[in-house]
């Protein structure tokens, strides 16, 4: 290989990782990640490298400057924290002051805290998902106002696999904030999507955020219902009448395993058609021993489960080491 062909190769490989990295900010940043899980060491590499001022401005166009964030923005604690973390990245590696740093620092600085904030995923196909969702775990005293790593998980997996759900009905046990049926609707192409919840205020963001992606879910016939597992009918189930069922994250509390069989088990005894509808249940095991509880429900209600490989793309922001497992029940 000629000198000249070998220095042509590691530009590109240089600007293929510049690219990486700007990347890597722009969906880490506008998901609201942990700011310590954005490739601050990558990037500091680079700056080093001599290209400072310029990979700065590339990643704070792609990110506070970013349209997505100028119209659902992050909140505003996490947009100034952001930028004091690049600005004195910058100011490690240049003497030379980069206004646009200050001056994106100065308009967060002159803003009040909402009490809405945005998280937006990407898509594969290049859309866009923006989601209003609480910044704690825990909030009006639900869990539902948050993405869970098991959502993104389970939505990756059917966006691999969008000819298990194109054409069907599919109904949504705990939707939370709406990531998975509003990604599904956008790229799956289902018939009817049920979103339902239970609690008031995840109901009434999840409204909101179906309203809020709407643009893009206008071929799919689309209902937010609230479903309380213990006390919904048979005859509701029936009239539902949904080829798929799916879930995510569902499985967190001992307290409700036995609720959340029994739904599952009236829900494959009652289908209106002679096949029972497919059943995928994603869940993080935090607690080994109350996902071993829900197990043995399950086999107790006489309800078996296959474990299924999980997705192979790398679509969201989330912790890869968190032990996740997607199963499908059947009778």
């Amino acid at each position: 290989m000629t000198e000249t062909a070998t220095n042509s190769t590691v530009i590109t490989d240089d600007t293929i990782q510049v690219k990486d990295i700007v990347s890597t900010f722009r969906v880490h940043f506008l998901a609201m990640c942990r700011l310590n899980t954005l490739p601050w060491t990558l990037l500091e590499t680079e700056l080093k490298r001599g290209r400072s001022s310029e990979l700065i401005l590339d990643i704070l166009n792609q990110t506070c400057l970013h349209t997505v964030c100028l119209q659902h923005p992050p909140s505003v604690k996490y947009r100034r924290l952001f930028l004091q973390e690049l600005i004195k990245m910058h100011e490690s590696t240049t003497p030379e002051p980069l206004d646009e740093l200050y001056d994106a620092l100065s308009e967060v600085l002159g803003l009040g805290e909402e009490s809405i904030c945005y998280k937006t995923y990407f898509l594969p196909s290049g859309g866009t998902v923006s989601l209003t969702e609480s910044q704690a775990v825990i909030s009006e005293g639900t869990t539902g106002l948050v993405t869970w790593e098991a959502a993104m998980c389970l939505t990756e997996w059917a966006l691999e696999n969008p000819h298990m759900f194109r054409g069907r009905t599919l109904l949504e046990l705990g939707s939370g904030v709406g990531l998975t049926g509003i990604a599904l609707c956008r790229s799956c192409k289902p018939k009817k999507y049920i979103f339902s919840d239970f609690h008031p205020s995840v109901l009434q963001k999840l409204r909101a955020n179906v309203e809020l992606n709407s643009q893009g879910l206008s071929d799919v016939s689309v209902c937010v219902e609230e479903l309380d597992w213990e006390s919904v009918s048979e005859n509701r189930l029936r009239d539902i009448d949904t080829d798929t069922v799916i879930a995510a994250d569902v499985v967190y509390d001992p307290d409700i395993v036995d609720c959340l069989v029994s739904l599952l088990s009236r829900i494959l005894k009652c289908s209106k058609n002679s096949s029972q509808p497919d059943v995928y249940i994603a869940s993080t095991i935090r607690n080994p021993e109350t996902y071993s509880f829900f197990k043995k429900q399950l086999t107790g209600a006489g309800l078996k489960h296959s474990i299924i490989t999980g997705p192979t793309t790398q679509i969201f922001p989330y912790n890869r080491l968190s032990t996740i497992e997607l199963i499908k029940l059947h009778l």
